[in-house]
């Protein structure tokens, strides 16, 4: 296969395989590791807000090869950009759910403390007792996530349009869609929780919930075609899929480790994530 055809199919390996995996866990096994995902999704995040901050933020800065960094601007506004359209889309997300929780109201703070929160899963709760609307509301929780992960695709292509000259398993692309393939795993949870509940079988709620993570591939399609169109798409790509894992990082990954083991070590596996990107960008 072609570099473009591996890209692809990694990335839905990260994608469909990610939300594929999270429902699977979520329909057959029983939910008793918390501290070892914690730990694993605060090590992810360090590690990816390295490949952030000194790989793909670095190259957007001083893509002209220069001593004194160019494109400023530009990277500020495709960071805040990438930062807000991830951001956007899981408020729309929070709007349709969190008016169907009882205790979301004007003396409840509208932030996650608890990880049901943090996945949108919480309002679900409210459709137990009528199995048809438990099931309408993870399709919906479906098509949420399928829209989310768009912009998490992108992130994948632009990576690597960013290395373009090196090989498939050198650069951060490859440490980019492992890292969004762990991000996608208790999302797939969320997905599949309502559909079993409803009374679809294992099978065709994995199903469901794997074909979310669908918009993943066409995302990076689009990310790495747009990058490659000219410096000036190549650095907008880079700098937007920055600003989307800056949100991703400090408003998914890390919360979601602290909510499910409230510990100082998920802040000690975060520091050891963000070590170990050191070490595979430069070492």
């Amino acid at each position: 296969m072609t570099k473009f055809q591996w890209i692809i199919a990694i990335t839905a390996i990260a994608g469909i395989g990610g939300t594929g995996l999270g429902a699977t866990v979520c329909a057959c096994f029983r939910r008793d590791s918390e501290k070892i995902v914690s730990l694993l999704l605060s090590f992810a995040g360090g590690v990816m807000l390295s490949v952030v901050c000194f790989d793909l933020i670095m190259d957007t800065l001083f893509s002209s090869n220069n001593s004194e960094p160019s494109n400023l601007m530009l990277a500020i506004f495709g960071i805040l950009f990438g930062y807000c359209v991830v951001a956007l889309l899981n408020y729309v997300i929070d709007r349709k759910t969190n008016p169907e929780v009882p205790h979301i109201d004007a003396c409840h703070p509208r932030t996650a403390d608890d990880l049901d929160e943090l996945i949108h899963s919480d309002h679900l709760q409210v459709h137990m007792e009528q199995r048809s609307e438990l099931f309408a509301a993870g399709i919906i929780m479906a098509l949420a996530i399928a829209l989310h992960n768009f912009p998490e695709g992108m992130v994948i292509g632009a990576a690597y349009v960013h290395d373009a000259t090196q090989s498939l398993w050198e650069g951060s692309g490859w440490i980019v869609a492992i890292i969004i393939g762990l991000h996608n795993i208790p999302e797939g949870m969320a997905v599949a929780v309502p559909l079993v509940a409803g009374g679809l079988s294992r099978k065709k709620a994995i199903a469901i919930t794997a074909a979310s993570g669908a918009p993943t591939v066409l995302g990076a399609i689009t990310g790495y075609k747009l990058g490659s169109l000219s410096p000036l798409w190549h650095a907008l790509s880079l700098s937007f899929a920055s600003g989307a894992m800056l949100y991703v990082v400090f408003g998914e990954l890390f919360p979601a480790s602290i909510l499910m083991w409230r510990s100082k070590l998920p802040a000690a596996s975060l520091l050891a994530g963000i070590l170990t990107g050191l070490l595979l960008i430069y070492g």
